[in-house]
């Protein structure tokens, strides 16, 4: 999908943004329901271990990327992020050669779902008249409401990256202890 909401983002018109975001949540969405389904199913692989969080960072990072081009996100948060993503990524990878999971938390996964909304805000880009029915919001600028919400969304990923060194860092220590007390 990566390469249909690039080329969509490109046109840098009002319809394609439109169409770049539908095509970016049904991305998100497709792979929300991928993993509950082989979760539910019992049908989790090592490849897919592998690869759906690869595709989730490749996603979110080309199309970052993509919108500091356009003038929607700053550089400087989108290095943040995708320093965060690879931080974390190669302590998963070291946790992993250890025996060692640490189990994502709520605020990673908070930070996940204010960046997705975020994204399709950006991606969207253009002010529309917004409305839920019962209240009119007015010309609303998606581009404003896309930063806020994952300047936001680094707020938590700071927070729960902070979280996660702990976890490692306790998680090597237990693990430590435990060799210590078994040799003597």
């Amino acid at each position: 999908m990566i390469p249909a909401v690039l080329v969509l983002l490109d046109q840098a018109n009002p319809r394609a943004c439109y169409w770049a975001a539908i095509v970016y949540a049904l991305a998100a969405i497709t792979d929300l329901l991928d993993g509950w389904l082989a979760r539910r199913q019992g049908l989790e692989s090592v490849l897919g271990k592998f690869l759906d969080p690869l595709a989730d960072k490749l996603i979110v990072a080309a199309v970052l990327v993509w919108l500091v081009g356009m003038g929607r996100m700053p550089g400087w948060a989108v290095v943040v992020l995708l320093s965060r993503e690879i931080t974390i990524t190669a302590l998963r990878g070291v946790a992993s050669s250890e025996g060692l999971v640490i189990a994502a938390g709520d605020g990673g996964k908070l930070k996940t779902a204010l960046q997705m909304v975020g994204l399709i805000c950006l991606i969207v880009g253009y002010p529309y008249q917004f409305s839920l029915g019962f209240y009119d919001f007015g010309r609303v600028d998606f581009v404003h409401v896309g930063r806020m919400l994952v300047y936001l969304s680094i707020v938590f990923s700071m927070t729960s990256a902070a979280s996660y060194l702990q976890l490692f860092a306790q998680a090597i220590d237990n693990k430590n202890r435990e060799e210590t007390t078994g040799a003597t």
